[in-house]
């Protein structure tokens, strides 16, 4: 064998590594399929997104959709894209994001599948305080809801929901499986406080807060938009900022220590911006289920991850839900609220997901 055909010792049947890229400061792996169905992943939400905005009693072609989008629209399409539809389904798209980055978020810190904010009892949370202004009669709590809104009022609930969780589950450190059982445990004593509330509570209240507890984007507004947009893109901001200090994590806490990694303090700001972008996506749209536990997984596995990748999970999120509520509009004889569908998805999931952890144990 020539020279040029030698390989240096060991370097036979090594795995190949992905290649690194390096920007000033920062540093980070360059996996060039994780970015081409990342980008295939986003066209097809987008897609979607116009083609949801296009159904409807006044249906608009997707050029027209676009022309409007682009501010070469006719005026009546303007108003019927603008002011009707468009706080739908951009609130769809928000809502995705936020609970597929959370998702994304809970289960990597958890390291544990299961460890979706659904699972934790944080929209369980921001639901049952919601549910609290919406049937509980008094001076006290219509004052309230007409100062902070129930947006506001669900992600204290939230907030309040995970904190406790956090703490309750700390015990020098975070373990993914008592972070799990905590959480189901605190998520059963929300859906009592929450199913007591409703029990006690007057009839057309109740019918209001039934609605807004299965999930729903219909009639949004852009006065229930605009707040979880805002939010979540700074906390999308700050959970950028924050990830790549998360990536050693992934090795160990000894490991990211050895790194210099704060890692105890990268983990709580995390939780905390999972927390709070649950806690928008519930109170823009209800606690829609299971799509904080199904994009994660679904990105990783599309992504070929060993972790579900952030970007990814965000994508898939607002895929599933935009898709989920343009099938609960068109594909039934009924228009249903998008939580049915998503119910009808991620359920076989988990059952799927307990399954095959149960195998591997």
């Amino acid at each position: 064998m020539s020279g040029a055909d030698a390989k240096p010792d060991g370097a036979a049947g090594r795995p190949s590594l992905a290649p690194g890229v390096r920007l000033g400061r920062v540093s980070f792996v360059w996996r060039p399929w994780t970015v081409l169905v990342t980008v295939l992943l986003a066209t097809v939400a987008f897609l979607l997104f116009c083609l949801s905005i296009g159904v409807g009693d006044f249906p608009i072609g997707l050029s027209r959709v676009a022309a409007t989008l682009l501010g070469r629209g006719e005026p009546v399409d303007e108003f019927v894209i603008m002011d009707l539809r468009m706080p739908r389904a951009l609130a769809g798209l928000v809502v995705g994001v936020a609970l597929g980055v959370s998702g994304a978020i809970t289960q990597s810190v958890a390291r544990n599948p299961l460890a979706s904010p659904d699972v934790l009892g944080i929209t369980g949370g921001a639901g049952a305080t919601a549910v609290f202004l919406v049937t509980v009669s008094g001076g006290t709590a219509t004052a309230i809801v007409d100062s902070v809104g129930l947006s506001a009022a669900a992600l204290a609930g939230g907030l309040g929901t995970g904190l406790l969780v956090y703490f309750l589950a700390w015990r020098r450190g975070i373990d993914g499986l008592r972070l799990v059982l905590i959480g189901i445990s605190v998520s059963a004593v929300t859906e009592a406080i929450t199913a007591w509330l409703l029990v006690t509570a007057d009839i057309r209240d109740v019918a209001q807060a039934q609605a807004w507890l299965v999930g729903s984007l219909d009639d949004r507004s852009w006065d229930e938009v605009r707040p979880a947009l805002r939010g979540t893109l700074v906390l999308l901001a700050v959970v950028a900022a924050v990830a790549f200090q998360f990536k050693p994590m992934h090795l160990g806490d000894d490991v990211a220590a050895g790194l210099g990694v704060r890692y105890s303090a990268v983990r709580a700001v995390l939780l905390l911006c999972a927390v709070l972008l649950a806690g928008l996506a519930v109170g823009a749209a209800g606690p829609v289920p299971f799509v904080a536990l199904v994009a994660p997984q679904a990105a990783m596995r599309l992504a070929r991850c060993p972790t579900p990748p952030m970007v990814a999970s965000g994508v898939v999120g607002a895929l599933l839900l935009v898709g989920a509520d343009l099938v609960a509009r068109t594909a039934l004889p009924v228009s249903l609220p998008v939580g049915v569908v998503t119910a009808a998805i991620g359920g076989p999931f988990l059952v799927h997901l307990l399954v095959r952890a149960n195998l591997r144990g």
